[in-house]
């Protein structure tokens, strides 16, 4: 693999990490409501699902999906399905009050945490599309084992970084404060967001 392979394959991932998506949301929304903690280890759980994705992408499941569109429609399917529930569940307990006697709720285990992140990047189908892209583009037949591993840790820590970093920055006190003050709009605009990209995700 050239160097300029690796620069764009770099590039492309980098910028796939930090695009606005699921991810990113359930991300935010996890270091405001239960701290940086259980934030960083969602961020873990999102980066294995893209490195899952990825292993998918370099063993061939993108053409697979060109080859059987109806595995990718139902996937996208199930996925938005998904991301539609986890949406109105956000929208219909926005008026809930927000615990203020410790400023958040108990959070969830780092298991649990690991698991929702998992869960939020296995249930949206396109992270397997563009990196199945970018594999084909930048990856040439017969890299070695070893650099392919490389680029798995690559985009691993992209993704994870990333999203611990949306984490901590939502889980700032200043920032959580704004979070207290507004909880039925932001909770309401976090879901309807999450409602959006689901129904774009299962919706060609």
């Amino acid at each position: 693999m050239t160097l300029t392979a690796f620069l764009a394959f770099t590039l492309l991932t980098l910028l796939g990490a930090i695009s606005p998506g699921p991810a990113v949301l359930m991300s935010a929304r996890t270091g405001l409501t239960e701290g940086f903690r259980t934030g960083t280890f969602l961020a873990i759980g999102i980066g294995a699902g893209a490195v899952f994705w990825a292993t998918c992408a370099m063993s061939g499941l993108g053409l697979l999906f060109a080859w059987a569109p109806s595995l990718l429609i139902a996937l996208k399917l199930a996925g938005g399905a998904y991301l539609i529930w986890v949406g109105i569940t956000l929208w219909r307990d926005a008026t809930k009050p927000f615990d203020t006697a410790d400023a958040r709720p108990t959070p969830r285990s780092a298991v649990s945490a690991l698991w929702l992140g998992l869960v939020t990047q296995l249930t949206n189908p396109k992270p397997v599309v563009l990196l199945s892209a970018i594999f084909l583009g930048t990856v040439p037949p017969g890299t070695p084992l070893w650099q392919r591993l490389a680029l798995l840790a690559v985009l691993f820590t992209f993704e994870t970084v990333w999203n611990i970093l949306v984490a901590r920055i939502f889980s700032l006190d200043r920032t959580r404060a704004a979070y207290i003050s507004l909880k039925t709009i932001i909770d309401r605009a976090f879901g309807g967001l999450l409602v959006l990209l689901g129904a774009r995700i299962a919706i060609p």
